[in-house]
């Protein structure tokens, strides 16, 4: 069954828009980081999409997490691995279906979003450039068995995390710049000083960053 996903058109006519899709964490919904819609570059086609799971209430996840277990195996790497694939047909429809420009196509996630987001690139490097990536980390898990010897030439990632995160440990996101610089990928790295969100100063900069992109 195809991802749900609300819409923001962009307010200048394009042929091929740049796209924008949103990726957002677990227990939320599309609407979260739709929010940010509103504020960023007019020219933008922006898609926020729905994680598969239910959790009742409005409350959506991309992968099951067992939060009393160790840190090694908290996430459903199954799920997360048939989420994955399901973006990444996600993706490709959206591409044709609004005739978007994938030559500035960017993908933004939060926290499990996020971390599917990198894993995403990782997996496709000559579909996607763009990565936003929010108060997430690498999970080396769901990348390629041979990540370490793929081209990555055409990638480039903002990280960000906030410094007193109290779900994903700064430790963790401090991690994926070292590896994309052991990779030669391009990357910016920001800490904020704020828990699990994002910092208004933190948006300020991923806009100006893509900005810098369109």
């Amino acid at each position: 069954m195809p991802l749900e996903y609300i819409v923001k058109q962009p307010k200048t006519t394009a042929k091929n828009p740049p796209l924008l899709i949103l990726l957002h964490g677990y227990g939320s919904n599309e609407q979260d980081l739709f929010s940010f819609a509103s504020e960023l570059p007019d020219d933008l086609l922006i898609i926020s999409a729905q994680a598969p799971l239910s959790l009742g209430s409005g409350s959506y996840a991309w992968y099951t997490i067992n939060f009393e277990g160790a840190a090694s195996n908290r996430s459903n790497l199954v799920e997360a691995e048939e989420s994955l694939l399901e973006i990444e047909t996600f993706i490709d429809v959206i591409i044709k279906k609004y005739n978007a420009n994938t030559n500035k196509l960017f993908l933004l996630g939060f926290s499990q979003g996020c971390i599917l987001s990198m894993a995403y690139a990782f997996r496709n490097p000559n579909k996607i450039k763009n990565i936003i990536a929010l108060s997430g980390y690498i999970n080396t898990d769901l990348l390629p068995h041979d990540y370490r010897i793929n081209n990555y030439k055409n990638l480039d990632f903002f990280i960000s995390h906030g410094s007193v995160d109290q779900v994903l440990p700064v430790e963790w996101a401090r991690k994926s710049p070292i590896l994309l610089d052991e990779l030669n990928i391009k990357n910016q790295y920001q800490e904020y000083p704020v828990g699990h969100g994002v910092a208004p100063q933190n948006f300020t900069d991923f806009k100006n960053w893509i900005i810098k992109r369109l």
